[in-house]
């Protein structure tokens, strides 16, 4: 009897992982591996501006820097960077900095490749049929995972939203250099958004209608890390240890998404992302406990895992009860790192009627573990407003 093709699945890890302290020192090793001679340096001036930029820079003999990204990187910007790329006659892509570079740089590689502009490569439209140039990442953050996930996020500013290119390993980064030091006096409030992104991407995708054992396994250990050292990396920039686990929790969780979605609490911020711009990962930790909450019943025994890798107290406690419990541990831990509100991040409950009807059309919708429209998504965002 032959298997039903419905249940066969794959997973594709094809980032190479170089990581600890000092891993940084290894970039001219590895770039010369894939043959790189001549990278361009995919970078934002805030990189630059702390240094570390030049901690990547002062391994490679004859890199071009483009230092041009910012936050939600758009269409116009990355389709620059190639064009550089090319007149420069480079031969691969270094990203430095936070998931915006490192988006920025695997969406470059794309329009290398293929040609025209990456709105041509937004999902479901002109497929990715060939590998982007040698890529390295050098997360200087612990939250998007970008360093190793299939996927870029693009910013589209006429239309107002955020549109996704890849789920191939065509567009991952050939190696990822995972340095904490980077990471070392970071700002708080960057340090809680981005490590409230990673534990979104673990929950997510290990409730997801995607989820298989493989990815679970990545994306439980990487809420178990985040439980153990958000608050501290938090608490004290410099502490070494804290920023080794969640820089090893941001890859985890990016390793979690494999080809495939996550689910309504990134609809919601991607597709909000593009209306007001705010930060991806501060957004998705304010959406992430009251989408918990309604996904919670679909599921109980995953959530209720879930709450035991935050360190919940669920003894005695049945599925759903324990589930909410995790959900409680999940808000404690949202405003204890100090995540703004709605409010503050630019939203207004005027909005919620065009912001339920966005996150219904995201794609990301689709892997939810509980169906729902945007009736069910403006409830959402109500309850968000009301955690405010």
């Amino acid at each position: 009897m032959s298997a039903d093709v419905a249940t066969i699945r794959g997973v594709e890890v094809p980032t190479r992982l170089v990581h600890g302290p000092g891993a940084v020192e290894r970039l001219a090793e590895v770039a010369a591996a894939y043959g790189v001679r001549r990278p361009l340096v995919v970078t934002d001036a805030g990189v630059v501006e702390a240094g570390l930029a030049a901690r990547a820079l002062e391994q490679l003999d004859d890199a071009v820097v483009f230092a041009e990204v910012r936050a939600n990187p758009d269409i116009d910007l990355i389709d620059r960077g190639a064009a550089v790329y090319r007149a420069e006659a480079c031969d691969g892509l270094v990203a430095i900095g936070g998931g915006s570079p490192m988006d920025a740089a695997k969406s470059i590689g794309v329009v290398v490749q293929h040609g025209g502009s990456i709105a041509q490569y937004e999902w479901g439209r002109d497929p990715i049929e060939r590998r982007v140039p040698p890529l390295v990442t050098i997360p200087t953050t612990a939250g998007t995972g970008s360093e190793v996930t299939l996927w870029a996020v693009v910013t589209d500013a006429a239309r107002r939203i955020k549109f996704n290119v890849g789920g191939t390993p065509l567009i991952a980064a050939h190696a990822a250099l995972i340095d904490p030091e980077l990471m070392l006096g970071l700002p708080p409030a960057i340090t809680a958004a981005t490590g409230m992104d990673a534990l979104s991407h673990a929950i997510e995708c290990y409730t997801c209608d995607y989820h298989q054992p493989f990815n679970d396994a990545v994306a439980l250990h990487a809420i178990e890390l985040v439980a153990t050292w958000l608050e501290a990396a938090v608490a004290d920039g410099s502490h070494l240890d804290a920023r080794t686990g969640m820089a090893h929790a941001a890859t985890l969780g990016g390793m979690a998404y494999g080809t495939e979605s996550a689910g309504a609490a990134h609809a919601m911020s991607q597709s909000a992302g593009g209306v007001h711009d705010c930060s991806h990962g501060a957004l998705t930790a304010r959406l992430l406990g009251p989408v918990c909450a309604f996904n919670a019943p679909a599921d109980p025994q995953r959530y209720a895992r879930i709450a035991q890798g935050l360190g919940a107290d669920i003894s005695g406690l049945d599925p759903l009860s324990a589930a909410l419990a995790g959900v409680a541990e999940l808000d404690r831990l949202t405003d204890a790192v100090g995540i703004p509100t709605m409010v503050a991040l630019g939203f207004s409950e005027d909005e919620i009627p065009m912001l339920a009807g966005i996150a219904f059309e995201d794609p990301q919708t689709i892997g939810n573990p509980r169906e729902l429209g945007a009736a069910e998504y403006a409830q959402i965002y109500r309850s968000a407003f009301a955690r405010s």
